[in-house]
């Protein structure tokens, strides 16, 4: 799975990074994201303007929004034919920006499970791929909101964790986006990213709070 990410780039950075848009809303380089945050996404080849959605989908058909606690994540391999992803596989997919992820793994019996930190290429922005929805309420009020999709791990990941978010290599950023096209095409996006490309290592164990969210994060726990 993949519950905790980062996107620490300042904007400038971030835009030049992955040839994006303007900002639709106010952003601040993020240490912690955690479910039910908003995140940064891109939806529109055209514009490719970053807007922020609360992470966690609401399916349009939900009757409140409590039920995007468990649709953080979806798996690529059954994304196409689930009930609460199958629409928005078609045509409402996105790209939700990062620059590296958590996952938690326990490497000393009797201890609480330790945090590890994820990046590509030394901390080079990456996207996730992800799927969006708009959960309209009963009042008319409309809450946008998202999902990562998540694929088998691959060789380096698998040490901690049996699952990984899809990160898109350039070569299919934009392709992902836009309406419907060839559902086959789509699934054989959603594999493992290259282990020779990430790299790992262990941080701080203030990363298990979602309260958290500050750059000491990134560094490891002292002895």
């Amino acid at each position: 799975m993949c519950g905790r990410f980062t996107l620490t780039l300042d904007p400038g950075e971030l835009q030049e990074a992955l040839e994006l848009g303007p900002f639709l809303q106010l952003y601040q380089p993020r240490y912690n994201i955690a479910p039910t945050q908003p995140v940064a996404l891109v939806r529109d080849p055209e514009t490719r303007a970053i807007e922020l959605f609360r992470w966690g989908l609401v399916p349009s058909w939900a009757k409140d929004i409590s039920i995007g606690n468990q649709m953080i994540n979806a798996r690529g391999e059954s994304v196409h034919e689930k009930p609460s992803f199958r629409s928005a596989f078609k045509s409402r997919r996105c790209l939700i920006l990062a620059d590296g992820f958590f996952e938690w793994s326990q490497t000393t019996p009797g201890q609480g499970k330790t945090p590890f930190y994820f990046q590509v290429d030394g901390g080079q922005a990456i996207t996730f791929a992800g799927l969006y929805e708009t959960w309209r309420s009963p009042e008319g009020d409309e809450l946008p909101t998202c999902t990562i999709i998540t694929c088998a791990a691959n060789e380096l990941v698998a040490r901690y964790h049996q699952r990984m978010p899809v990160i898109l290599p350039p070569e299919l950023r934009w392709a992902w986006l836009g309406q419907e096209k060839d559902q086959a095409a789509l699934r054989g996006m959603l594999i493992p990213y290259d282990s020779d490309r990430m790299q790992v290592r262990e941080v701080s164990r203030l990363v298990n709070s979602p309260g958290n969210d500050n750059p000491e994060i990134l560094i490891k726990n002292q002895p």
